[in-house]
């Protein structure tokens, strides 16, 4: 007989934290870099190191907590499914550790203390916040997810607005956000970095769903693979992988976001790195024993580092000061 887990870890597995720790990563870059071009006037502000230790607690706690809800609330709406897939069939709910009905009282919970945490720094990143949990409920996880094959595409909206959050938060005291339009938000780089998950969502979960090829179908989840084929699906994954190399250009056309030109050199160079691995997937490649294509997998894997990369690569770029950039920094 399994020894039954201590409600707290069962609580934190319904959070899916290894997920959120990389929704962090994004949102508190977005901080160090706002931060980072303030300190070197790139863009306008006046920001101290206890601001910018403040912001990063602020975003921890409530990105944690919500994101975490939201995760959770997915969990309730989605267990008769996950059962169906190898990838989900241990968590929580389908091993009778909590009942569906108390994981979604404790998304709910959670999600709606977190976005009222973001409270503490300015109304706009607390609108971010909630937006992204309805958006990811609601809209993905309710709506798209059993019913298109664009459900990654954009349910892509909610996982990529961790940096509008955390600018919104390092933004909150230099007058960067006055007026009522939560879209403005001061820099063209929150936005930026925004497009970057936005972006690199498609390739990286179709990369997942032909690694696991047949466990969506089993669930009858419409990924992109089941439906339009793998050949298609690569594909897309390609020119998606074109479209974030072209999002490196970004302080070439937009010199105002304060970007270091190094930015594009460094960013195009990740791309193609990562770009590498969905290239080489070949959807003719035998299974493993498990089932699962090898090179697919290699892809998926890759991913997670190129976006890690892509936003660390980012805070070391604006931490060096512009002067000893030379011709390598900002435009503006």
């Amino acid at each position: 007989m399994t020894e039954k887990r201590p409600l707290p870890s069962v609580l934190i597995d319904l959070m899916k934290l290894r997920v959120v720790v990389l929704l962090q990563i994004t949102a508190i870059c977005a901080i160090l870099v706002h931060d980072l071009l303030v300190r070197y006037d790139s863009i306008a502000g006046d920001r101290s190191w206890m601001d910018t230790a403040t912001a990063i607690a602020i975003t921890l706690v409530g990105g944690t907590l919500s994101a975490g809800g939201s995760n959770a609330i997915n969990m309730w709406f989605d267990a008769d499914i996950d059962p169906l897939m190898a990838r989900t069939a241990k968590r929580p709910i389908p091993q009778d550790e909590i009942s569906a009905r108390s994981a979604l009282l404790f998304g709910l919970f959670i999600s709606i203390a977190g976005s009222a945490v973001f409270l503490l720094a300015h109304w706009k990143a607390a609108f971010w916040s909630a937006f992204s949990v309805v958006f990811y409920v609601l809209i993905y996880t309710v709506w798209l997810k059993r019913r298109s094959p664009q459900n990654i595409v954009i349910g892509g909206i909610a996982g990529a607005t961790p940096p509008l959050i955390g600018w919104a938060v390092a933004a909150s005291e230099t007058g960067a956000l006055d007026g009522m339009n939560p879209f403005a938000l001061g820099s063209p780089v929150p936005w930026m970095l925004f497009m970057l998950i936005f972006l690199w969502t498609p390739p990286h979960f179709w990369a997942l769903a032909l690694y696991r090829s047949g466990e969506y179908a089993k669930a009858q989840v419409p990924m992109m693979n089941e439906v339009r084929g793998a050949k298609s699906t690569l594909n897309q994954s390609k020119a998606y992988c074109g479209f974030l190399f072209l999002l490196g250009s970004v302080p070439c056309f937009w010199p105002a976001s304060g970007i270091p030109l190094l930015w594009a050199f460094t960013s195009g160079a990740l791309t193609v790195w990562y770009a590498k691995s969905v290239w080489d997937i070949d959807i003719e490649e035998p299974f493993d024993e498990n089932g699962r294509m090898p090179k697919a997998a290699k892809s998926f894997f890759r991913s997670l580092f190129y976006l890690g990369w892509m936003f660390l690569a980012l805070v070391a770029i604006s931490a060096v000061p512009p002067g000893l950039l030379g011709f390598f920094g900002p435009l503006n």
